[in-house]
């Protein structure tokens, strides 16, 4: 089992497995890994047990680490498992792989003709169908399994079973299945059942039936899954359970993990039968659920996956592993690692059912720590589904209508990635769902499972909503299974399970196989036999590829990097390319490649190239041209190939070699244009005579001819060019102009499809070539569409004719209007003319008369009336005339409710010493209110402040205690507004520190912890590591007023960690590190010594350390030194000494002793004596020596490690050469291989550098040898005037003059051509330009050899010494050709194209001595091709290749400066009109975008950037291909703004509105309206649009106080006006009734209304002011007073007056007494009116009829 790493050496581990492989037969199959072992491990294969040996097929390559199995030319015999082992001295270990060999496609079936239709499956021909498939299947342990499948097709389909992608014969033994093939039900198809006679656990698995036959394949899988049988239980329940497996006979293996973590332990098992597996935890059977995994991976190995473990899976996991042969067992330990911050409460497993909820929770240490939650490992986020819910330390998950697929793993995670994990169970149809995703590689088997809670019940299978097959599907009691085999990439998608309203999905993912590229060609050759014409053949690629494949063949041309595309064939053999399949002549290479739907295999090049010439074939012929008079006329013809051609005009030739000519001077002009395969003549300007005109082009193989004819131009529009249209008022002059191309044509005028008549009231003229159409005075009725018509052209007007605009004279400003219900409320519009129509509009929609709504219309004014006015009229009203309009505002008032706000209770959460504000709206500005508090009315003082401000009324809490909460009441009349207030204590917040503390202190130290809180009173906790602190001795908490501490008196390394103070709503953190104290070195006080000790001697480094118990580690050179019997180490008290007994000078060097915190270092030097010479006493005798014998040179030092130097003649001897230098303890030896010549001399072996250093000579003789040639002269052939060289190499260097050269026995005479040269054994002999004379015997001789040879010359021959080379130049350029010969004055001719060369003014020909040059100029891309220089029979050629000139940038942009929101253009000019520029801004290409434009106008090019921002500044470029210019700097300014026109000061009545314009330079400008210094808001009485430049301030309902300064401030610029409100004199806008009859003992109430709000009013009884009390009460809301006269008795009984300024209104109020009873109610519903009715009892017969209008605020009646 593989889980940790062990603690036996370093045994093999693979760090990489070998992967499974699937390869057609016949392809090749490789196996890697990569295995690390100390030592290196020996790895070998294996197959079926047996070790494999490399063979013919089968190598085990290997680099370094990576070993690998490579199989070629696999057979289905070689499929199976293969095992790698790798073993060393430390232990052993294997992974092993699967091979399986596919057989190849079976061939694609013939297309059947479409009269045939299909058979029927079994009954004719066709591909193998499933007309039975096998059925999954669910079966406990040694019971008989039966898989049937019954097939159909013609011929009848072969049929194989497979299991989990194995044949059947390579997992089982013969005597543990059948396979019964027979004739399927009712004679139809085949059928092969499959019988398991005992089922083992192993035979779990997925079963595929394959059916193949000629036509087809077609496969069906099914599921079989074996159980263990339940065990009976114990007799005695509380009797431990029996362990199911062996104890262990060693220790197991240790495996920690981190808490939340996942452990994967991994078990390789073989045997033969396959063994089962069985998981045991504790001794306790393991079974799979949400975080226990057991599968079996792709290697054949068995895992065992923990999810999310937590400390409750910790113990000892045990793989057992059995079959009839015997078991084995293999275990590890697991340890779960708690970390140091835990949930304080870890979340607990929840059930739910579906379509319920779930909710999970835990607690966190302290509230501050964040967390995030997670299902499994996807983040879930806060919304509807997932509610995520903190409340101080809880955390809470609430999961919303659940579904099967929420069952699964929930974890909380706090920082540190510390988790806390629950299982979510969802009860419903659905027990076990399917796995959030399923990766399956191609063409394995995909098995999906669902287990439900009733058996026997239907489910639907669906993929991406669609259903699949029945034949995949299986279902036994409560498992459904979805088994898809070989699956492609179309089976990929979303797969769900549904039954009834429960579903379960998965996302299938198919991951593609690698498939490799077929191989190249072979043996691909070039045969040029044919003229004009190249045959390629080549071979098939081996081996041949899996798949269907074609050939791509490609050419090149020679001194070209393009490859093109020739053709595509699919067969391998011979291909004939003609010179037609290039599309100009030169030199051509081809390569060949394979290709198939794996990809394309390496290109092939076929050896060589060959000339080819494409014949030139007529494409698109001439076509006669017909044209008008004065226009030019062009003639075009293209042709199959790049082909020069010569046109004719009338059997003249033209000239080509001009661009623009005449065919006579001052005659017809002409242009001759060749693009690519197309050839164009432009005759410019023709006239008249030139009709019938011949053209003709020729070419070879091409000739062509066209006629030109000339027609009389006819006339046509110059200008309108476009439809006009055009715009007048009434009693307008209107002129329409039409100008012809020709004098005096006429033409004919029309409106409206009409032709005109002329009269008063229409003219029309011609003048020349202008005609025109006159209305003198036009009408509307004028208005129409005009057409002025000639020979089939039309020129067109479209003429609109207006009345002149209508204006509205009043109102010119705003106007709002202000009333309460049942008023009648009139706005009116006064225009300029009485015939004006005018339309109203209220809120946006046109205003229809009606009973509500009344129109009205008096000459030049209009007026909507509104009779009796109810708050749903009110709104915004338009008077629209024409383009202009008029604003009204109607507020209609509804006083049935005094206050506005609040309309609910209201509920106020304070803290102590916050204030505290409640806010009540009424209705009407003077309505009095009354506050109290719990049932009592306040007293205002400085902690209770209560405001008034319009219709606002405060109660104000500066500074809110605990003992304000409480209810509190605005009240008015019988209505009332609450007002709950709650006030607590400020939370608890830490003061200091806000931010994390770090603290590092040193072992004993005091450690004190400080935090300092808001409040003194509060209490805190302390947490060390999670866990709250207990006071101790060792850890004494403090409390100080606003201070808490945690003093650590003596803090020990242990005491560090994470210390909290938590004060319940906030927490600090600190971090406490206790180190140990310094270890340090006192003496010796410097830090570096150098010593120097003699050897041999005794050498002793002392130092002293404290504390005295402090450890020291000596090092020597940087590496640790250890005691031995040389080296002592010692310790007495506080010092340490590192003693050497007996130094040696190897004992030298750098000696350091270091504590765990400092370092002291001895450099020890050691001297030696001097080095001496033993022996010989005499000098040695001199030493002679024959060449080529070696010599030894001996001597024999003083000490063996002393260095000496050897010196040869008083020169330093380097080894190499034949020299070597040895030492062999004290001897030194000088060796010389072989002795030579410059050997002999005087040798010194010296024992230093010093003047006076002892030493010892060595005197060496070499004897002199014979001079013999080791290689002598060889006959040599030359032509004549080359250079030849006779060479000789002797035995040994002889001196100078020791060899002579002659010829013919005679030394040579003296020539400046001859020259003699030495380079050690080397002798050469150099005769420069060889003539025909120097032919002859020549000789090399020495004292004691001679050798002789032959020279002989032949004629010079001529070649090319520098032959031409290719061209490529740019359109329009010159190209000079040069190539040098071997011989002076030779005369040859130059072609281009096999086309001989004259000299004329774009060819100049230049022949030199030896030298021939061609310049040609002028050239352009049809002048490429192939260029040659021929004299007899020798041929050089080089290739011209003309290229279109690159585009450039003619004209660059330049820098510019805009001003913000303008439009910045930035331009450059190209050298050609069809080339795509690239613009840059700071270096980032640009894109085209609403507010970015790029244009091209013609060779133009031009970038627009609209409404410019300071974001646009920056630098610009543009590019076109390798052309860049710029970059260029734009700069956008601020725009400057200016007040166009300035406010104006207003002067309104009291009520009334007004209206304040101001008009700034730019549009798009905010601005801030002031009023009397204090900024307005939209809302309420103000109004504030912005239509364009223009700013407009709108303010209603004017009051006396609103007068002030009004500013308008718009960035730096303003504008100021002033405001003036005139106040109107009270008036009484509503008077109470003449008459009040009240009954005793009510209520009665007097109301009046007055002409503004804040009016005061007085109320009189008699004549005498009446003085509110509990008798009468005085109101006021806004304009409207009210008298209330409580419990009214006959006595009240008189004359009421209102006195308002000047105004006053009487009312004479009755009272009555009660009567006897009430009446008889009587209720009668209509449509459109409620009829209430009653008849009092005392005066029967008689009653009254109310009739009342529907009213939408009405609440009661009141009916008299």
């Amino acid at each position: 089992m593989k889980a940790g790493s062990g603690d036996q050496g370093s045994p093999p581990c693979f760090l990489r497995f070998p992967r499974p492989v699937r390869v057609v037969s016949g392809a090749e199959a490789e196996l890697k890994c990569v295995v690390l072992g100390e030592p290196p491990p020996i790895v070998v294969w294996e197959k079926g047990g047996q070790q494999l040996a490399a063979s013919e097929r089968l190598s085990f390559p290997a680099d370094g680490a990576e070993h690998g199995l490579l199989l070629s030319g696999a057979l289905p015999t070689d499929a199976g498992v293969y095992v790698c082992r790798a073993r060393n001295a430390a232990g052993e270990a294997y992974a092993a792989a699967a091979v399986t060999v596919l057989e190849p496609p079976a061939p694609e079936p013939e297309p059947q003709p479409a009269e045939r239709p299909m058979p029927p499956p079994g009954a004719g021909e066709g591909a193998p169908v499933f007309l039975a498939g096998p059925r999954s299947q669910w079966v406990l342990r040694g019971a008989q399994v039966v898989l049937t499948c019954q097939v159909g097709g013609l011929p009848a389909p072969a049929l194989y079973w497979e299991k989990d992608g194995m044949a059947l014969d390579e997992v089982w033994d013969s005597g543990h299945f059948m396979l019964e093939p027979s004739r399927g039900e009712g004679g139809q198809g085949v059928s092969l059942v499959l019988r398991i006679l005992a089922a083992r656990l192993p035979d779990s698995g997925v079963y595929v039936c394959h059916a193949r036959n000629a036509h087809g394949h077609a496969q069906a899988g099914a599921l079989l899954q074996v159980h263990q049988p339940p065990e009976d239980p114990p007799e005695d329940p509380d009797e431990a359970p029996k362990p199911v497996v062996e104890p262990l006979k060693c220790a197991p293996k240790t495996f920690w993990v981190n808490e939340g973590k996942h452990a994967k332990f991994r078990c390789y098992v073989m045997g033969k039968p396959e063994p089962e597996i069985e998981w045991h935890w504790e001794g306790r059977p393991l079974l799979s659920d949400r975080r226990r995994l057991m599968y079996r991976d792709r290697d054949g190995g068995f895992v065992l996956k923990v999810l999310y473990c937590q400390a409750k899976d910790r113990g000892l996991y045990v793989c057992a592993a059995r079959n009839s042969a015997g078991q084995t067992l293999s275990a590890v330990q697991l340890h779960v690692k708690e970390p140091r911050l835990r949930f304080t409460r870890p979340l607990q497993d929840v059930e739910g059912r579906e379509h319920g909820i779930a909710v999970l929770e835990c607690k966190v240490p302290n509230s501050r720590i964040p967390t995030a939650w997670f299902r499994e490992d996807q983040r879930l986020l806060p919304c509807r589904k997932y509610e995520q819910i903190e409340e101080g330390t809880v955390r809470r998950l609430i999961i919303h209508r659940l579904k099967a697929d929420d069952d699964g793993v929930y974890l909380c995670e706090m920082r540190g990635r510390v988790r806390t994990v629950a299982n979510v169970t969802v009860k419903g149809p659905i027990l076990k769902r399917l796995p959030r995703k399923l990766d399956v590689l191609e063409g394995e088997n995909a098995v999906l499972l669902v287990e439900t809670q009733e058996a026997g019940v239907e489910g639907r299978w669906s993929r991406d909503g669609e259903d699949l097959p029945a034949t995949c599907q299986s279902s036994s009691g409560h498992m459904h299974a979805l088994v898809l085999p070989g699956v492609t990439r179309e089976d990929a998608g979303e797969v769900t399970f549904s039954l009834g309203n429960s579903r379960t999905t998965t996302l299938l993912r198919v991951k593609c196989v690698k498939h490799s590229p077929p191989g190249p060609p072979v043996l691909a050759e070039m045969f040029k036999g044919h003229k004009n014409t190249v045959l390629l053949t080549w071979k098939p690629p081996e081996p041949a590829p899996e798949t269907p494949f074609i050939y791509r063949l490609e050419r090149q041309e020679v001194g070209s990097d393009d490859w093109i595309q020739c053709f595509s064939i699919e067969k391998a053999g011979a291909v004939e390319v003609p010179g037609d399949c290039v599309p100009s002549e030169g030199d051509y290479r081809f390569r060949v490649c394979t290709v198939s739907e794996h990809g394309r295999s390496p290109h092939v090049v076929f050896h060589g190239s060959a000339h080819l010439v494409p014949t030139a074939r007529l494409v698109a012929g001439l076509e006669d041209v017909q044209v008008y008079d004065g226009e030019d006329a062009i003639f075009s013809l293209d042709l199959s190939t790049i082909i020069q051609g010569t046109w004719f005009l009338n059997g003249e030739e033209l000239k080509s070699h001009e661009p623009e000519g005449q065919v006579e001077p001052g005659a017809l002009r002409y242009r001759i244009e060749q693009k690519g395969l197309q050839h164009r003549l432009l005759l410019r300007a023709v006239k008249h005579q030139h009709s019938g005109a011949l053209v003709g082009f020729s070419c070879p193989g091409v000739q062509d001819s066209a006629a030109l004819t000339i027609q009389e131009s006819p006339v046509h529009i110059l200008s309108p060019e476009d439809k006009v249209s055009l715009t007048f008022t009434t009693s307008e002059r209107v002129v329409l102009t039409c100008e012809l191309s020709r004098v005096d044509f006429p033409a004919h005028w029309y409106k409206d499809g009409q032709e005109v008549e002329e009269s008063e009231l229409l003219v029309v003229k011609m003048d020349g070539r202008k005609h025109r159409l006159i209305l003198p005075a036009a009408e509307v009725r004028d208005s129409g569409e005009f057409e002025c018509r000639t020979e089939g052209v039309s020129a067109f007007f479209s003429v609109t004719v207006r009345d002149p605009p209508v204006h509205i004279l009043d109102p010119q400003e705003h106007v709002f209007v202000h009333a309460i219900t049942s008023e009648c409320v009139m706005l009116t519009c006064e225009v300029d003319r009485e015939d004006a129509p005018v339309h109203w509009y209220k809120d946006g929609q046109e205003v229809e008369e009606s009973d509500f709504v009344v129109l009205e219309k008096e000459g030049s004014h209009h007026r909507l009336v509104l009779p009796t006015a109810q708050p749903p009229d009110g709104g915004e009203f338009q008077c629209v005339a024409g383009d202009e309009r008029a604003y009204f505002t109607v507020t209609i008032t509804d006083v049935s409710s005094w206050i506005v706000y609040p309309s609910g209770k209201v509920y106020v959460a304070a803290v102590r010493l916050e204030r505290v504000v409640l806010t009540c709206e009424l209705c009407r500005p003077w309505a009095e209110v009354r506050w109290t508090k719990d049932g009592e009315e306040v007293v205002e003082s400085p902690a209770l402040l209560l405001q008034k401000e319009d219709t606002i009324r405060r109660l104000v809490l500066p500074a809110v205690q605990l003992e304000d909460s409480g209810e509190y009441l605005c009240e008015i009349d019988d209505e009332s507004a609450s007002f709950t207030v709650t006030v607590t204590e400020p939370p608890v917040r830490i003061i200091y520190p806000r931010d994390e503390v770090t603290l590092i202190a040193v072992s004993l130290e005091c450690v004190v912890l400080t935090c300092e809180l808001s409040r003194e009173d509060a209490p805190v906790r302390w947490y060390k590591d999670g866990l709250e602190v207990e006071e101790s001795e060792a850890l004494v908490l403090e409390s100080d007023g606003l201070h808490r501490r945690l003093v650590l008196p003596a803090a020990q390394p242990e005491q560090g960690g994470e210390f909290v103070c938590d004060a319940g709503d906030d927490s600090a953190f600190f971090t406490v590190t206790v180190t140990a104290p310094p270890e340090r070195i006192v003496h010796p006080a410097a830090r570096s010594l150098d010593l120097q000790f003699g050897t041999p001697g005794r050498v002793e480094l002392r130092c002293e350390v404290a504390p005295a118990g402090s450890q020291v580690r000596w090092y020597k050179d940087g590496l640790e030194v250890e005691a031995s019997a040389t080296l002592q180490l010692g310790a007495e008290g506080p010092a340490r000494t590192l003693t050497l007994p007996c130094a040696q000078p190897e004992d030298a060097g750098e000696y350091v002793c270091e504590t765990r915190d400092e370092a002291v270092t001895f450099n020890v030097s050691l001297a030696e004596p001097p080095v001496q010479f033993l022996a010989p006493e005499a000098a040695p005798a001199p030493l002679c020596v024959a060449p080529g014998e070696p010599v030894v040179l001996s001597c024999e030092v003083s000490r063996a490690g002393a260095l000496v130097f050897w010196s040869h003649n008083g020169s330093p001897v380097q080894e190499g050469k034949g020299l070597e230098l040895q030492a062999e303890g004290p001897r030194r030896l000088l060796c010389i291989r072989a002795a030579e010549l410059a050997h002999a001399g005087l040798y010194t072996c010296q024992s230093g550098t010093a003047p006076g250093a002892p030493s010892l000579s060595f005197t060496v003789q070499v004897a002199e040898m014979e001079l013999l040639f080791l290689r002598r002269l060889q006959d040599v052939r030359a032509e004549e005037g080359q250079d030849v060289c006779l060479e000789v190499e002797t035995g040994r260097v002889g001196a100078a003059g020791a060899v002579r050269w002659v010829r013919g026995g005679e030394p040579l005479p003296r020539d400046s051509r001859v020259s003699m040269a030495q380079d050690g054994h080397v002798y050469r002999l150099f005769i420069h330009g060889v003539v025909l004379a120097d032919q002859g015997t020549y000789g090399c001789e020495s004292h004691h050899d001679r050798t002789l040879a032959r020279l002989s010359v032949r004629p010079k021959q001529l070649r090319v010494l520098r032959p031409l080379e290719d061209v490529t130049i740019i359109e329009g350029g010159s190209a000079t050709f040069q190539l040098e010969l071997s011989q002076e004055g030779v005369t040859g001719e130059w072609a281009r194209g096999g086309v001989r060369l004259q000299p004329g003014p774009k060819c100049h020909m230049h022949a030199g001595s030896r030298t021939h040059r061609l310049v040609l100029s002028g050239l352009g891309p049809a002048d490429s091709g192939c260029v040659s220089f021929t004299v007899d029979s020798l041929r050089c050629a080089a290739r011209l290749t003309v290229r279109e000139a690159p585009v450039t940038i003619v004209r660059g942009p330049q820098d510019l400066e805009v001003t913000e929101g303008d439009t910045a253009t930035l331009e450059c000019e190209l050298s050609q009109a069809l080339a795509d520029v690239t613009w840059e801004k700071d270096g980032r290409p640009l894109t085209p975008s609403p507010r970015l434009r790029l244009q091209a106008l013609g060779t133009r090019r031009l970038l627009q950037l609209r409404r410019c921002g300071p974001l646009d500044a920056g630098t610009y470029s543009c590019a076109v291909g390798t052309a860049r210019a710029g970059p260029v700097r734009l700069v956008v300014r601020e725009r400057n703004l200016s007040v166009l026109s300035e406010l104006r000061s207003v002067r309104a009545r009291e009520g009334d509105g007004a209206t304040f314009e101001c008009i700034v330079s730019e549009a798009e400008t905010a601005g801030i309206w002031e009023l009397g210094g204090r900024p307005l808001r939209p809302g309420g009485h103000v109004r504030i649009r912005q239509e364009g430049k223009k700013h407009i301030l709108v303010l209603s309902e004017l009051r006396p106080e609103d007068a002030g300064e009004v500013r308008f401030q718009a960035g730096p610029v303003q504008s100021v006006a002033q405001l003036e409100v005139e106040a109107l004199p009270l008036q009484m806008c509503r008077r109470p009734p003449r008459e009040k009859t009240v009954l005793v003992g009510r209520r009665a109430v007097l109301e009046v209304t007055v002409s503004r709000s804040g009016g005061h009013v007085c109320w009189l009884r008699e004549g005498v002011e009446l003085c509110p009390g509990d008798k009468y009460e005085l109101r006021s809301h806004g304009p409207t007073h009210s008298l209330v006269i409580h419990d009214v008795q006959p006595e009240d009984q008189g004359t009421y007056s209102c006195q308002a300024g000047q105004d006053s209104a009487h009312t004479r109020l009755l009272v009555e007494d009660i009567p006897d009873s009430g009446p008889e109610r009587v209720e009668q519903r209509g449509r459109t009116q409620l009829f209430l009715a009653w008849v009092p009892r005392l005066y029967q017969g008689r009653g009254w009829w109310c009739p009342l209008s529907p009213q939408p605020h009405a609440k009661s009646f009141l009916c008299r």
